[in-house]
């Protein structure tokens, strides 16, 4: 009896406790009914005089395209492109609308039954919240009158308040528009179409209704749902959403079902066609120098863009620092176990332009644009090295010294105005004796060029480097002849445009035109005049010489990587320490440079060159260019040309003993050729229509 008597005591106690529950439960619920049947008038008064109902129009991004067409980076505090609700396919909005705010084309703003539900299941231990798509909207447009962080009574009144008065100004389907056009997706991707662009590469009218529901995920939360990082994640919930579509009317079954057996696949690079940042930001720069507030106003940017070389570009340049870091000797950090903010490790640069037009094709700034975005390939000043010998050479042919000229390639100890002695020497510590100017420039001897300089005269140099393109200081001193003075990256590319254009440079050029929202050209930018600077039979007996240097100099490990129907053309650079290293090199379609280096000047490792580093990066960038491509074609010599087969030894014309491989085609301008060749006019004959290659 005892027990029975105890039971049924504890039964009471229990009968009590469930009595007590309910009538709280009750309590809570009435409290909340009256909290949003009052919620009207008190947020009115609240918020007296300020505008949260209103809808505006979000800040439009724009959108950077590469010269094809397709999307390589958006430029704007927030990524985002509004598009009509009538673009879209009638689910695209249902998804939203199925697990946001299933009943939202019966309340006025907010959600009564859902309200007293979600206190409901509160109270049991469920936590969920109740705002509307209403609500939500008038929060994400009005942060600074509407906190959605705050959790406090007042925030709610307001919210309740202004998303009522919005339902009172607009329709539903304003109202849906602006919210699928308001949202934060994740990435600074806002509103449905830059979602659907970054996510799956396609424009929000073209989404399926697995991608739909996909992106109906992420609303709850961007990062924990992001389908790009975590799929299986993100299928649950897209699957959850595709029952509740089914279950509220939106699709039949069926629909449901096929699309749940769907995977989720996101597109690459965010929908990007290449990794382009730092291009892109030099694009901004050109807009905005143009007076196009390009951060703002969702223009369309039309751009010189090559996507297949960018890509081809950022690969090559990211292989070969990866094995420059795994050299013996290597002096910097791995960039992969570089700390936070850290940025000593080994960077580089690539620049690729059009000879013709100075359209930019590819541009590489950096290797990681994220932790290190200051762009070396337009701003970083560089000493070019043996890269500036080019320019020297081209002024010795223009002042007709030939290119078989001997000059010794021997030490030098030159007075300098400080009272040193400047005495300049290779990395090999030879001197090689007396060679024609050619194979100095071949071997990149620098007693050669130094001696050059100071035989035209340094300033008459730093003339022809500024006609060329150059902008920076070219100072007075012997050592600028082997390219001590400092250079930026995209002004030596188009130095070297020049002997790739008949004498003619030709300006960078990023954008084509700019497009506003209307799609009327709010600038239009046409391709670079051509200059004429130099010579073009200089220019063409330079070419002549670059080409040699890559056969058969330095810079043979680019021609090497390049296939054999693709014309090359370029010359190394190494400056002291190991410090700089450089490939700048042509085809007949494309200039372009490789430097690598460390952005606080330090050696990069023991017994590394130009060719041994950035000549196999060059050489890489462009195999993979062309593979499938067919090369064009060197532009023709020109006229007041004469020839001679000669002996690279000597420089002397060839004769019967001279062996094979000594015998080459050298050229001259008209007056400069051998005395032998200009007393029997017969014996050579002056350049016509006969090409030699």
């Amino acid at each position: 009896m005892l027990h029975l008597h105890s039971s049924s005591a504890a039964c009471q106690r229990s009968n009590c406790n469930t009595v007590r529950q309910r009538a709280g439960l009750l309590a809570t619920l009435r409290g909340a009914l009256l909290f949003c049947l009052l919620a009207a008038p008190l947020g009115a008064q609240e918020q007296q005089g300020d505008e949260a109902w209103k809808l505006v129009q979000p800040p439009q991004s724009s959108l950077v395209l590469a010269r094809d067409g397709s999307l390589i980076g958006e430029l704007g505090r927030q990524w985002r492109t509004s598009v009509a609700l009538k673009t879209l396919p009638k689910y695209v909005p249902q998804a939203f609308i199925a697990v946001e705010d299933q009943r939202f084309y019966q309340h006025d703003g907010v959600d009564v039954i859902g309200v007293l539900g979600a206190v409901k299941d509160n109270i049991l231990g469920e936590r969920r919240g109740a705002s509307t798509i209403t609500q939500q909207l008038v929060g994400n447009m009005h942060p600074d009158l509407i906190d959605r962080r705050d959790r406090s009574l007042g925030r709610k009144l307001r919210e309740q308040s202004a998303a009522r008065e919005m339902e009172r100004h607009y329709t539903k389907d304003q109202i849906l528009e602006a919210y699928l056009n308001q949202l934060d997706l994740g990435h600074n991707w806002f509103g449905i179409e830059a979602a659907a662009r970054h996510y799956f590469g396609k424009p929000a009218s073209k989404l399926t209704l697995a991608e739909a529901a996909s992106l109906a995920s992420l609303p709850k939360s961007p990062p924990l749902y992001d389908p790009s990082r975590y799929r299986d994640r993100n299928k649950s919930r897209r699957d959850l959403i595709l029952t509740l579509m089914a279950q509220q009317g939106y699709i039949a079954k069926e629909a449901a079902e096929a699309a749940k057996r769907e995977a989720v696949v996101t597109v690459p690079n965010g929908g990007m066609s290449a990794p382009a940042s730092y291009f892109v930001d030099a694009v901004r720069r050109e807009a905005e120098r143009a007076g196009i507030h390009v951060m703002n106003g969702g223009y369309r940017v039309y751009t010189t863009l090559d996507p297949a070389l960018q890509r081809a570009a950022v690969d090559a340049l990211l292989d070969g620092t990866l094995k420059v870091e795994q050299r013996k000797g290597y002096r910097g950090l791995p960039m992969a176990t570089a700390p936070r903010g850290e940025s000593d490790y080994l960077q580089g640069a690539v620049v690729a332009m059009d000879p013709l037009t100075g359209d930019v094709r590819a541009l590489v700034g950096g290797r990681n644009w994220v932790t290190a975005p200051f762009n070396r390939a337009t701003s970083a000043l560089r000493q070019p090295g043996s890269a500036m010998k080019p320019i020297v050479y081209a002024k010795a042919i223009e002042d007709s010294i030939g290119a078989n000229a001997i000059v010794p390639d021997t030490a030098l100890a030159i007075p300098m105005s400080n009272g040193s002695v400047y005495r300049p020497d290779d990395a090999d510590g030879a001197f090689l004796g007396p060679m024609t100017i050619r194979e100095g420039l071949i071997g990149s001897r620098n007693s050669v060029a130094i001696q050059l300089g100071l035989r035209v005269g340094i300033d008459s140099v730093a003339a022809l480097a500024h006609r060329l393109g150059i902008t920076t200081p070219i100072a007075p001193y012997p050592s600028s002849a082997i390219g001590a003075s400092a250079v930026r990256p995209i002004e030596l590319v188009t130095a070297y445009t020049a002997f790739a254009n008949a004498g003619s440079t030709v300006e960078p050029r990023y954008v084509v035109r700019v497009e506003d929202l209307g799609g009327r050209v709010a600038f239009a930018q046409p391709p670079s005049p051509q200059q004429q600077v130099l010579d073009p039979r200089v220019a063409f007996i330079m070419r002549d010489m670059l080409t040699d240097a890559a056969q058969r100099g330095t810079g043979a490990p680019a021609r090497r990587a390049v296939p054999e129907n693709v014309p090359v053309a370029g010359k190394t650079g190494t400056t002291n320490d190991n410090v700089d290293v450089w490939f700048v090199g042509m085809t007949p379609d494309l200039v372009a440079a490789v430097w690598l280096g460390f952005d606080k000047p330090k050696t990069i490792a023991p017994g590394v060159a130009g060719g041994t580093l950035a000549a196999p990066i060059w050489g890489q960038m462009m195999a993979s260019y062309y593979a499938g491509r067919r090369a064009g074609e060197w532009t023709p010599p020109p006229d007041g040309l004469t020839f001679a087969e000669l002996d690279r030894h000597t420089g002397a014309l060839a004769t019967p003993a001279t062996p094979p491989d000594q015998r080459y085609i050298e050229y001259f301008l008209e007056g400069t050729e051998p005395l032998e060749v200009r007393m029997n006019p017969w014996k050579f004959p002056v350049w016509g229509p006969i090409v030699i290659h």
